[in-house]
C-alpha cells in the first residue's frame, strides 16, 4: 500500500513560515528552558522533582508548538504517525503539570487535588487511546471539558487561599494568567468557532513558565543553602566529635597502641577511649552505637561520659561495664551500645576482659590467633544485666585487637562479609609489624574488600612488650 505525497511549492512553505514563526520560536524557548531544567537536575547530586516535572512541562508544550505547526505538517511525510502525535501530545501536556502541582504542594484541597488527577488519567488514556486507533473528535470534547473543569477547581481553590508566601503568590499570578488564556482557547474552540484561530494561550504558557521556573529555582537555591548550613553544622559536629576521642596513646615501656577510626558520614557511632594508661596498666574501651549519623554521635558522646564515671573501678572490666550501663539505660531513646573493654596489668601479668553485646577480642600469642568472648547484654536496654571477666596470664609479645562490627560486616560485591577468619588471618600476617603497621593492613584488608563502606570502621591493636620488673 503506497501513499501520494502532496506537491509543495516554496509559496506554500513560505505563508506557512510566516503563519508559524511566533509559535515556532515560543516553541524553541521553551523546549530550551525545559532541556536546562532537566540537565540541572541531573548534574545536581540530588534529583530535584520540581526541576524534572517543570522541565518535562515546559519541553511537551514547546514540541506541542512546534507539531501542530502547519509548516511541520507540509515537511513531514508520514500519514499515520504524525496525525496522531499531533493530537496525542495536548493530552499529554497536563500530565507533568500535574505532577509539579503535587511536587510543590499547591494542590490546595481534596477537589483540587482529585481534579488533577482526574485529568492526568483522563488525558493518558485518551494519549494512548490516540497512538493505538487514531485521532477521534469526540477526544477533543473530553480533553477540553477536562482542562476546563481542572483548571475552574486549581483557580477556586487559589483565589480562596489566603495565604501569603512569596512562592504561593507568584503561582497564583502565573496561574490565574495561564488559565484565563487557555480557558478562553478552549471554549472558544468549544463554542466560538470564529476565535478558535486566535491562539493566546502559548503567552499565558510563558507567563505561567515563568512563574513555575522562578519557583523551582528559588526553592532549589533554599535547599542548597539548608543543606550548606547542615554541612556547616556536620563540620562542627565532626570537630566535636573528634575531640573527645583521645588523639594518641602516649610512651610506655611495656604497651604500644595504635587506633584507626574511619567514619562512614561525618560523625559516627563507633568510640574509643584509653580508660587507664599508667606506665604498667592500660584499659581500652571500643563501643559501637546502633544506627549511624548525629543521633548515633550524640550517644556516642554520653558513652565517654559514662565511661568516665566508672574510672575508679577501671580494674574491674565486668564492674565497669555495669556502671556504664546503669547510667546509659534510659537515655539513649531506645539505641543501644555494644562495648568491649579490655583492662591489661604489666606487674601481675594479667589480661582481664568483658564485653556487652560486642565481637570477640583477638588474641595473637606466638603466631596463632585466639578469640576470647566473655559477652554480657548490649547496654543502654536492660537494667538487669550482668556481665562477667575472662581473666588471661599476659606473656611478652602479646598482641590483641579490638575492632566494632564494621570490620567484620563489610560486603564484597557478592554480598559476602569480611568475616573473623580473614580478620584473624590479617593479624595473623601482620604479626611482624608494629602495631600502628598492623592497624594500616588490616584497614587496607577491608578497604579492598568493600570499595563502599557501609558502616564506621574502627580498630585497636595493643602490644604487650615487656612486663614491669619486680
Amino acid at each position: 500500500m503506497s501513499f501520494a505525497v502532496p506537491t509543495i511549492t516554496a509559496q506554500e512553505v513560505l505563508q506557512a513560515f510566516h503563519r508559524d514563526a511566533p509559535n515556532l520560536f515560543r516553541g524553541a524557548a521553551f523546549v530550551t528552558v525545559g532541556l536546562v531544567a532537566i540537565a540541572f537536575s541531573a548534574l545536581r547530586a540530588r534529583r530535584d522533582p520540581l526541576f524534572i516535572y517543570f522541565g518535562v512541562f515546559a519541553v511537551l508544550y514547546g514540541l506541542r508548538l512546534w507539531v501542530q505547526a502547519r509548516l511541520l505538517g507540509l515537511v513531514v511525510p508520514s500519514p499515520i504517525f504524525y496525525p496522531r502525535l499531533r493530537v496525542a501530545i495536548s493530552y499529554l501536556v497536563p500530565i507533568p503539570f500535574v505532577l509539579y502541582f503535587r511536587a510543590a504542594g499547591f494542590l490546595l484541597s481534596r477537589a483540587s487535588a482529585a481534579a488533577a488527577y482526574a485529568l492526568a488519567v483522563v488525558d493518558g488514556a485518551l494519549t494512548v487511546a490516540t497512538f493505538a486507533a487514531g485521532p477521534v473528535r469526540s477526544y477533543d470534547r473530553i480533553n477540553t471539558i477536562a482542562v476546563v473543569v481542572a483548571l475552574s477547581i486549581l483557580i477556586g481553590d487559589f483565589v480562596r487561599q489566603a495565604r501569603r508566601d512569596e512562592d504561593f503568590v507568584v503561582i497564583r499570578r502565573g496561574l490565574l494568567t495561564f488559565a484565563v488564556f487557555a480557558l478562553w482557547d478552549n471554549l472558544a474552540g468549544l463554542y466560538l468557532s470564529y476565535f478558535s484561530t486566535w491562539r493566546i494561550e502559548p503567552l499565558g504558557f510563558a507567563v505561567f513558565l515563568s512563574s513555575l521556573g522562578y519557583v523551582a529555582a528559588r526553592r532549589t537555591l533554599q535547599r542548597e543553602q539548608q543543606l550548606s548550613e547542615i554541612q556547616k553544622e556536620l563540620d562542627v559536629a565532626r570537630r566535636i566529635q573528634l575531640s573527645i576521642l583521645p588523639t594518641h596513646f602516649p610512651p610506655s615501656p611495656h604497651f604500644q597502641v595504635a587506633v584507626r577510626y574511619v567514619p562512614m558520614t561525618s560523625v559516627a557511632g563507633d568510640f574509643y577511649d584509653y580508660v587507664v594508661v599508667e606506665d604498667s596498666r592500660v584499659g581500652l574501651l571500643i563501643a559501637d552505637v546502633s544506627g549511624h549519623g548525629v543521633p548515633a554521635a550524640l550517644i556516642a558522646s554520653m558513652v565517654k561520659l559514662a565511661a568516665a564515671s566508672q574510672r575508679e573501678i577501671a580494674s574491674d572490666p565486668s564492674q565497669f561495664l555495669l556502671g556504664m550501663n546503669a547510667v546509659l539505660c534510659g537515655n539513649t531513646q531506645s539505641q543501644f551500645v555494644t562495648a568491649a573493654y579490655v583492662y591489661l596489668d604489666s606487674n601481675s601479668r594479667e589480661l582481664r576482659y568483658s564485653a556487652a553485646g560486642h565481637p570477640p577480642m583477638l588474641l595473637l600469642r606466638d603466631g596463632a590467633v585466639v578469640e576470647v568472648e566473655e559477652n554480657g547484654l548490649m547496654l543502654a536496654v536492660f537494667d538487669f544485666a550482668t556481665y562477667s571477666n575472662a581473666r588471661l596470664r599476659l606473656e611478652e609479645g602479646d598482641r590483641v585487637l579490638l575492632y566494632t562490627d564494621g570490620i567484620v560486616e563489610a560486603v564484597n560485591a557478592a554480598g559476602e562479609f569480611f568475616g573473623r577468619e580473614a580478620l584473624s588471618e590479617g593479624l595473623r600476617k601482620a604479626a611482624g609489624h608494629s602495631p600502628a603497621e598492623a592497624a594500616d593492613f588490616i584497614l587496607s584488608l577491608v578497604q579492598k574488600w568493600s570499595a563502599i563502606q557501609e558502616d564506621d570502621l574502627t580498630l585497636i591493636v595493643c602490644d604487650f612488650t615487656k612486663a614491669a620488673e619486680a
